[in-house]
């Protein structure tokens, strides 16, 4: 089974689950706002992807920081803080098995869901 995780109003989400159902794919998707999220699936998802890849830095609640936690962001803070501001992650975060991909893009999906 497919999981995507984010949040159900992000743009990148909508246009990630939009692709999966004009391809007639099921998956399961996970608000972190709605369902939550653990310390120990936050943790998965770095140890997979690497949190400063997790990390969203464009997002407008990463912007609001203070620059100096920004300058002093080690693995664990960001962490803490993500577990905080799910919305400080990057989506969407697709699983499927022991696969992540972060992100959208229509040729990586395409190339994932055939094998």
């Amino acid at each position: 089974m497919i999981k995507m995780y984010g949040i159900k109003n992000c743009d990148t989400i909508k246009k990630a689950r939009k692709w999966l159902e004009q391809h007639q794919i099921d998956y399961q998707f996970v608000d972190y706002r709605q369902d939550g999220l653990s310390a120990q699936l936050l943790t998965t998802f770095s140890q997979q992807l690497g949190w400063q890849n997790l990390l969203n830095t464009r997002g407008t609640t990463y912007r609001a920081l203070e620059a100096e936690t920004k300058a002093n962001l080690t693995e664990q803070a960001a962490l803490e803080l993500m577990l905080q501001q799910p919305a400080m992650i990057k989506r969407p975060l697709l699983q499927l098995n022991d696969t992540y991909i972060l992100g959208f893009n229509t040729d990586t999906y395409q190339k994932l869901l055939e094998d």
